[in-house]
């Protein structure tokens, strides 16, 4: 069984590489070994070793620069989930992509659906949602998950970033009207593995084990529980106090602002909330709090630093 891992260095992607490493043998090709911009070399990649399952975890996900770069934008989010979503589907194989929250309209305060009319106000929302109707509409197995906030004890991101500036800083300023669920990669590959893995009510023998349980759809995957990023800091420098770091800034002195004071080229959702029933139905689950996540998260980052 092969499975392919795009984006493999990204914080999903390495990740999913521990997760499915029992499921058979990983491809997981660097952006050195494969470019994933290029259409042909990505058909000639496939066609030489042919996967039994695709997880796409590749994506443009430089949200700003996206305003200015649309077409390397549309490459990675739009026509390269429509590529593999092509092949998955002329060779009966199922394919995991991953998508985000911006394809939403991000007003309100209700939680958003699976079924919610989408309305993206940026370009990486735009691109999202486009790739998430081409793997849709080809007629493959298909998982397609929706999450929000991602971030890892690896690679760049808000946890890290609030570490670094509360080791630097006394204050801080934090949006704290945009509200959604901050997701760790380790979740999310742990939930798609889930996917791949039926109660031993639903085993049958001989069944593929690159095959998912679930039906193909869309599903949100986050965290249970809410917050803003100035919530989430605030949280950030709490625990990391409590594991014994030593911070120049406190919780107290993180102030919240609103959205209108820190002006960005792409417009950010207010209403990041999603609704994860559908999700935990499928699996039998109860996904842990974003509070326990961050948790785990935050010492596997500081006992390797």
């Amino acid at each position: 069984m092969n499975i392919f891992i795009t984006g493999s260095n990204g914080q999903v992607g390495f990740e999913l590489q521990r997760q499915f490493a029992l499921f058979g043998n990983i491809l997981a090709p660097t952006r050195q070994e494969l470019d994933l911009t290029n259409a042909q070399a990505v058909d000639d990649y496939l066609a030489e070793h042919k996967p039994n399952l695709i997880l796409n975890a590749a994506a443009y996900t430089a949200v700003d620069k996206a305003e200015s770069e649309p077409e390397q934008s549309k490459r990675l989010n739009a026509e390269l989930p429509a590529q593999l979503a092509e092949y998955a589907a002329k060779h009966t194989i199922a394919l995991v992509h991953y998508s985000t929250d911006y394809v939403y309209p991000g007003d309100g305060e209700t939680p958003w659906q699976e079924d919610s009319p989408t309305e993206p106000h940026s370009v990486y929302g735009q691109t999202k949602l486009e790739g998430d109707q081409a793997v849709t509409q080809s007629g493959c197995q298909h998982l397609i998950f929706r999450t929000s906030w991602v971030y890892a004890a690896r690679g760049n991101n808000f946890m890290k970033t609030m570490l670094r500036l509360g080791r630097e800083r006394d204050a801080l300023s934090i949006v704290n009207d945009q509200i959604g669920a901050p997701t760790p990669a380790r979740l999310i590959a742990q939930a798609t593995a889930l996917a791949f893995t039926p109660h031993p009510s639903q085993f049958t023998p001989h069944a593929s084990p690159v095959t998912p349980h679930i039906p193909s759809g869309i599903y949100h995957l986050a965290p249970r529980g809410e917050t803003s990023w100035h919530g989430f800091a605030c949280e950030i420098f709490e625990q990391a106090r409590e594991a014994g770091e030593t911070l120049a800034i406190k919780p107290q002195g993180a102030a919240g602002i609103p959205t209108a004071e820190y002006p960005t080229p792409a417009q950010r959702p207010l209403n990041s909330r999603m609704n994860l029933s559908k999700l935990e139905a499928a699996l039998g689950v109860t996904l842990p709090t974003w509070q326990s996540q961050l948790g785990l998260t935050l010492k596997e980052y500081l006992e390797n630093t």
